[in-house]
């Protein structure tokens, strides 16, 4: 089974193909530098996202604070994340890199905020 795939490993953006058998990649194919093969192996094998997005914030200046992730998570958990922090309110003021979510859904990663957000 072929997978194509586009690189994000440098800039080149090359057009990759990932021969798959048996679940394993056994052929990469496109790539301009080795960073390409590793991002075809990782990508088709478990692939993994930072994930941004907004939470809840009482007593801000703005309704929702930024936050992201500490490190990239697999992307099957990245709906339950959202739907885990669609939940969370928080309450000002908060400090840029503060741990809003500690190893959320036991993904080994944090939830910190990426701005400062003083009180009102």
């Amino acid at each position: 089974m072929n997978h194509e795939l586009i690189c994000i490993g440098c800039p080149m953006g090359c057009r990759l193909v990932a021969v798959l058998e048996e679940g394993q990649v056994i052929e990469v194919t496109g790539n301009s530098c080795p960073k390409g093969v590793d991002y075809a192996r990782n990508e088709c094998t478990h692939p993994v996202r930072m994930l941004t997005t907004t939470v809840m914030i009482r007593r801000a200046m703005y309704p929702l604070l930024s936050v992201r992730t500490t490190r990239p998570i697999s992307k099957t958990m990245i709906k339950g994340c959202m739907v885990y922090l669609g939940k969370i309110e928080v309450t000002a003021p908060i400090e840029a890199g503060q741990v809003i979510v500690k190893n959320i859904l036991n993904t080994g990663a944090d939830i910190i905020a990426t701005k400062n957000l003083e009180r009102v």
